[in-house]
């Protein structure tokens, strides 16, 4: 697979951006080529201004692809056996996780170009796009006027998909000409509010109210548009914005203060500032309220498409409001890569039936057993707050029962796996455990030698578990032609993300009682009770939701379980500044290599994963391009 003609391809067109990008200093980020004549080409009518507007798109990341997404297999929700020699596009993300990191080659350098994409480039042509757009002799007012905002939000994106990576950056509004003065190519990094105000400035213009056009509230044909931007995506990355920018990470952060440009200007602003709650608090209404207007709604599963029992509808809910294309809760779905889930299931599913074994299923994408102790008891509160749960005997051998909803009869598994949240089982597989898919229900057996378990030198599980959440309930294997799967759209943001924006942005506003009916929402769901209620009954705090402290802690928890293995907890860590805690602890599983039940469920570390800080909070802009611009400064601890 890494060797593959795509892998091949990439490979070539990050040769040539970075040969276009390093050529020479007035080519540095944004300098207009010199190319009038394929530009005139470009915009000499719809159709070819039409193919330029998707070249635009095309910079989009594919974010649902593991080993493209940073988020995905470089933090702590996932990790692989190692070292891995096939089954791969890049090692990038995984060097990532395993503490790699360096300024001399960044790793995934979005900066420069990866998977042939450069954000920089990608901005460069949005604005070639804005300037040429007026040329296009038969294009409708209606069609300029929603391409051109199309293309202010994407290039708002890249700026942003830059500032979560790296922090303060350079803002290029404007392509500079070929003219410019290598004064005016040294680009200074901006300043944190800055770059937040510019991005948000852009997506605001984007989804302004125009007669006769505009940005879509919602993508009515199905067949040609499904992917390409709505008002309400846009209002939901602004959104998710201004509460990053509210967050720790940059809000008040004075770890920081001594990154500054060689010109005195200071790139963190040291004041915390409640009003960027205030603002992240209006933001998310007002996506919210475009959401409404369009229909948008938490996904529910359709128990007509099978006889599925009350606990499986609720399984179902769960993993199809991820796997299901476009469905109600779908606000923005990535179809970058125009497979955009194919390896993500592929890398996810392990060996489900034993009569049909396929080489195509990897089963590598393994959730550590920290993953497994994150959802919450039956009961709606975390593992070690449930006065009724026994934490500490969580290790111990448990037979289960004839019985068991979740689990396979007359079978042992460790005590953490009985009695846990339907989220726990619809996301998470293990030995012992059960897998539901539209053609039956499967066994997972993954013991040494068994069929989902170790049997060569990969194709398994590092850690005991399975990331089931990813995976659709459509997908069919055969031992003769291998999986046959449904590929969906990515899930960039969905509604019940942005539920947990708002009631983020609503606690540290102080308004309690308003954000509890947005996270009860999700967990109802789930198949649990409210907040109150659960740690009310159940919790050693039952006080501790009536509090701001603790209501951003149950805030906090239940985003990452919600969210988990979407590629949000690894950017939430690094906003609410906890990854330096988070990402400083030990990778374990199960010792996958045993065959009986007593000596398989033994814990076994796998990793000492390490997180500097505040190193670690933000890329490395590579040295090379600090040496072509020195205007440029170096992020902290690089």
């Amino acid at each position: 697979m890494q060797n593959c003609k795509r892998w091949s391809l990439s490979i070539v067109v990050c040769l040539l951006i970075s040969l276009l990008l390093t050529r020479c200093t007035k080519d540095y980020l944004d300098v207009v080529p010199d190319n009038v004549a394929t530009i005139d080409h470009a915009f000499a009518n719809r159709n070819e201004a039409e193919k330029f507007l998707f070249t635009c798109y095309s910079y989009l990341p594919e974010e649902g692809h593991p080993d493209m997404n940073p988020a995905i297999s470089g933090g702590d929700e996932a990790w692989t056996y190692w070292p891995m020699t096939q089954d791969y596009f890049s090692l990038d993300p995984y060097n990532i996780a395993r503490n790699e990191q360096n300024k001399n080659s960044p790793y995934m350098n979005y900066w420069d170009g990866f998977d042939g994409r450069s954000m920089w480039q990608g901005i460069r042509t949005c604005n070639i796009f804005l300037e040429n757009v007026d040329r296009v002799p038969d294009l409708e007012p209606y069609q300029k006027i929603r391409w051109v905002d199309e293309v202010k939000f994407l290039k708002a994106y890249f700026h942003w998909y830059l500032f979560r990576m790296y922090g303060p950056i350079p803002i290029m509004d404007k392509n500079l000409p070929i003219t410019a003065s290598p004064a005016e190519v040294k680009v200074y990094r901006q300043p944190v509010d800055s770059v937040v105000n510019y991005i948000v400035s852009l997506i605001d213009s984007s989804v302004k109210e125009e007669q006769g056009g505009g940005l879509p509230l919602k993508i009515n044909s199905g067949v040609t548009e499904l992917g390409r931007i709505t008002k309400v995506a846009a209002l939901s990355i602004k959104a998710r914005v201004l509460v990053t920018a509210a967050s720790p990470l940059f809000n008040g952060n004075k770890d920081f203060a001594s990154l500054k440009n060689n010109d005195g200007t200071v790139l963190f602003n040291q004041n915390y500032e409640q009003a960027k709650w205030v603002r992240a608090e209006a933001a998310c209404k007002e996506a919210l309220d475009a959401a409404d207007e369009a229909g948008v709604v938490l996904y529910h599963f359709d128990n007509s498409l099978t006889s599925a029992d009350s606990l499986l509808q609720i399984e179902m809910s769960i993993r199809n409001s991820i796997c299901e294309k476009w469905n109600s809760e779908l606000i923005w779905g990535s179809t970058s890569g125009g497979n955009p889930t194919k390896w993500m299931q592929l890398y996810a599913c392990p060996q489900f039936d034993p009569n049909n074994i396929t080489l195509d299923l990897k089963g590598k994408l393994a959730p550590p057993l920290k993953m497994a102790e994150l959802f919450y008891t039956k009961n709606g509160v975390p593992i070690d707050e449930d006065k009724d749960w026994d934490y500490a005997g969580r290790y111990k051998l448990k037979s289960t029962s004839a019985g068991s909803d979740y689990l396979q009869p007359n079978y042992e598994t460790v005590s953490l796996h009985f009695d846990r949240e339907p989220r726990f089982y619809a996301d998470i597989a293990f030995d012992g455990s059960r897998w539901y898919m539209k053609n039956g229900m499967f066994n997972i057996q993954s013991k040494i030698g068994q069929y989902s378990g170790k049997k060569q030198s990969r194709l398994y599980s590092i850690t005991g578990y399975y990331n089931k959440k990813v995976v659709n309930w459509n997908m069919v294997v055969s031992a003769t032609s291998g999986a046959s799967y449904e590929s969906y759209p990515w899930p960039i943001m969905r509604l019940s993300d942005l539920y947990l924006l708002y009631a983020e942005s609503l606690c540290e506003n102080n308004k309690l009682t308003e954000a509890l009916p947005y996270l009860n929402a999700i967990r109802a769901r789930a198949g649990l009770p409210t907040v109150e209620d659960s740690w009310t009954n159940h919790s050693k705090f039952p006080d501790k939701y009536k509090n701001q402290t603790g209501l951003r802690d149950i805030i906090h928890h239940e985003r990452g379980i919600e969210m988990a293995f979407e590629g949000s907890r690894f950017w939430d860590l690094r906003r609410w500044k906890t990854a330096s805690k988070e990402l400083n602890s030990a990778i374990y599983g199960w010792d996958i290599v045993q065959e009986s039940y007593e000596d398989y469920n033994n814990r076994v570390l796998l990793f000492n994963q390490k997180f500097i800080a505040p190193r670690d909070y933000f890329w490395p802009i590579k040295e090379y391009d600090i040496q072509i611009n020195p205007n440029l400064v170096q992020n902290l601890g690089w």
